[in-house]
């Protein structure tokens, strides 16, 4: 019982963090579809090249909302894959505050965060370059789906209930994920992350794709305790990306494309990993 309890408060916690963020790119979303239509959204998808540099600084902020954010603009096609790459590589969640508050060195802080910046930009105009979106959702297909009905209801409501369909979904995810780490335990999943170099890299990948907050948290504390080198904690943020994945898979309707995007991200993220390794 004092298990579940501890998930639930911790999955509320993480909910509370990411809605304001979620609802402000929902009333954004809305705001395009009826006061700027088609021509908005056009320029906003061919904003282009410079893309993935932007999703890149704007993920590096330490918060694990604005991955969701990216993932629902991608889902109704707003920005392209290598953006929504971009963010996921570089998204920071907890590991900022958590070397901070470790008293980590500065200096090695400031080369965290360039690594995963340039990953993110670095991959995510690799992706552009090579990924081509066959067809992506409109943001009326999205509102047809989900049936919001923003026409009778005006941008502020619709934007609420596309927010609140999502925030229950991350708080049931997150909460199962928190009690599945809590009865396994830290020390099992530090036992499976070990430091021969790529397979380190490719474990700490693996535990990077649990779409939670609290396995930012996990690897970041195992890398200030010595027991992850830079390159695996490097591996395991960079394939991170907080809520991101769970609304990906939730907006997204094309399921296929869903998981050769995960796919993607973990090999960006493990690449990321070994590189730094070989040269840090």
């Amino acid at each position: 019982m004092p298990h579940i309890l501890h998930a639930i408060v911790h999955a509320l916690k993480d909910t509370v963090i990411i809605l304001p963020i979620l609802f402000v790119t929902y009333l954004i979303i809305e705001f395009v579809e009826h006061k700027s239509s088609e021509k908005v959204s056009k320029i906003l998808i061919s904003s282009g090249k410079a893309g993935p540099l932007l999703g890149s600084l704007a993920g590096i902020v330490p918060q694990c909302g604005f991955s969701g954010a990216a993932a629902s603009l991608f889902a109704v096609g707003t920005i392209s894959a290598g953006t929504l790459i971009a963010v996921f590589l570089a998204t920071s969640d907890e590991m900022l505050p958590i070397l901070i508050s470790a008293s980590v060195p500065a200096k090695e802080i400031i080369l965290i965060l360039a690594i995963k910046l340039i990953s993110g930009a670095v991959f995510g105009i690799v992706v552009d370059l090579a990924y081509k979106r066959k067809k992506s959702n409109t943001i009326e297909c999205m509102c047809r789906e989900e049936n919001c009905h923003c026409e009778h209801h005006g941008i502020f409501v619709s934007a609420i209930k596309h927010t609140l369909k999502i925030v229950l979904l991350v708080f049931a995810v997150t909460a199962a994920l928190n009690l599945g780490i809590e009865l396994l335990g830290e020390e099992r999943l530090t036992a499976l992350i070990i430091t021969k170099p790529v397979l380190g890299e490719l474990i700490a990948g693996i535990v990077g794709l649990i779409p939670n907050c609290s396995a930012s948290v996990l690897l970041t504390d195992l890398y200030v305790e010595n027991a992850l080198t830079v390159g695996q904690l490097v591996s395991g943020l960079c394939v991170n990306a907080g809520v991101g994945l769970i609304v990906l898979f939730r907006i997204n309707k094309n399921v296929k494309e869903n998981f050769v995007l995960t796919l993607i991200l973990y090999v960006c993220g493990v690449l990321s990993g070994i590189i730094t390794g070989l040269i840090f």
